[in-house]
């Protein structure tokens, strides 16, 4: 029986670089969570231990910094892609190159009534995603966003379920509906994005346009409705992935303590948690495959 390398890719995972524009009074912050990887024939590495071709994953680090000094880390996608593209045009054995980005968003604090020009707190948890993906035959661009909590406080129901004898979970017409959103989002040609941070923007709004409008029968119902809300309004955008944990509000019983609870005080109970994961795709376009989806994200 043969025993061969199947696919392989090394990098440099989470390097944090912060990028603080000084070049007037009022200074601009980009905070970025920055992983690489780098493909091609690195065989002799894995098999022999050959370190000839590799250029070190420390390289790698102090390019992303060198980069973040050179070129502007605003918008991310574009910032990304100048990296990737370095690594496969400068760096002889690499033939593609994976680039993954969060970005943390910050808030200018507040003084007088005014925005302080050099002083900002960190805003909420959710986090702003790119990973952008340069190979030889294609070039490929994933916006997104992870951690985004939201909730509904009506408007959900959850019924007519397939029971067995295990079965516990009451039906109800009205829920509390809560996730904290993974979604991510391909385009089909990266070159005709000319707003990455107006295109991300856009996308979230009309998500969470949908999540909060429709009447949802169940959180797949739901997550159905905010991809193909997408793709109805972006036909840039090739497919849609979304990963959404059910975060359960259980109403509290107080009947004990006399009181009743018409749907006002909860428990919020974090785990175990229901996770709905879905793809919502254009039929008529080309596949990507998994291997531009996959490094840390959602595959």
């Amino acid at each position: 029986m043969a025993i061969v390398l199947g696919t392989a890719q090394y990098g440099k995972a989470e390097t944090r670089v912060v990028r603080i524009v000084r070049d007037a009074p009022r200074h601009e912050i980009v905070d970025l969570n920055v992983s690489t990887a780098l493909r091609g024939d690195f065989s002799a590495a894995y098999l022999r231990g050959d370190q000839r071709d590799v250029l070190p994953t420390d390289t790698q680090k102090n390019t992303a910094y060198v980069w973040a000094k050179t070129h502007p880390v605003d918008p991310v996608e574009a910032w990304g892609l100048s990296l990737a593209r370095h690594f496969v045009d400068d760096v002889a054995p690499v033939q593609g190159a994976r680039i993954e980005i969060e970005r943390y968003d910050w808030t200018r604090v507040l003084v007088d009534g005014a925005e302080h020009d050099h002083t900002w707190v960190r805003s909420g948890q959710q986090v702003r995603t790119a990973a952008i993906t340069v190979e030889p035959d294609a070039t490929h661009v994933v916006q997104g966003v992870k951690d985004l909590t939201v909730l509904k406080s009506t408007g959900s129901a959850f019924k007519d379920f397939l029971q067995d004898e295990y079965t516990t979970l009451a039906p109800t017409d009205d829920r509390v509906l809560a996730t904290a959103l993974t979604a991510r989002w391909r385009l089909t040609d990266p070159a005709a994005a000319t707003d990455w941070n107006g295109l991300a923007a856009d996308v979230l709004a009309t998500m969470l346009r949908e999540f909060a409008t429709l009447h949802s029968l169940a959180l797949q119902q739901t997550l159905w409705h905010m991809g193909t809300a997408v793709l109805t309004a972006f036909p840039a955008i090739a497919e849609v992935r979304l990963s959404a944990p059910n975060k359960h509000h259980f109403v509290v019983d107080l009947e004990r303590f006399g009181l009743e609870n018409p749907g006002e005080v909860f428990n919020a109970d974090d785990r175990p948690y229901g996770l709905i994961q879905a793809t919502v795709e254009r039929d008529d376009a080309a596949p990507a495959g998994d291997a531009w989806w996959a490094f840390t994200g959602l595959a």
